[in-house]
């Protein structure tokens, strides 16, 4: 859901940046940052997946900073393109996920 809201409020801040809505594409662009700020700060280090899940989410925050800095939609843009990555690579995480507990439960 974190990744739904991100990608929600990032469109919603390139459609301020392209009608010239700074205040809009402020906010939302905002909004967007805070969420990829709060995946970062959530994430759990012990594994070695999430330096790379860090790496990724600072730079999607860097996307967003200069996007909303230069008033240019293009970096929020390719910023929504790692996050619609992201949520579709969770999403299959969640269904293997789901399927080994199934498994599990009929083998039990």
């Amino acid at each position: 859901m974190l990744y739904d809201g991100a990608i929600r409020f990032v469109r919603t801040g390139i459609d301020g940046l392209q009608k010239q809505d700074l205040q809009k594409a402020n906010l939302n662009l905002g909004k967007g940052q805070s969420i990829v700020n709060e995946l970062l700060s959530s994430l759990d280090r012990s594994y070695a997946v999430s330096e790379g899940l860090a790496s990724m989410y600072e730079y999607i925050n860097h996307l967003l900073i200069e996007a909303n800095v230069k008033k240019i939609a293009e970096p929020a843009e390719e910023a929504i393109g790692y996050l619609m990555e992201l949520r579709e690579t969770f999403a299959q995480a969640a269904k293997i996920s789901l399927a080994s507990q199934g498994q599990e439960i009929q083998h039990g």
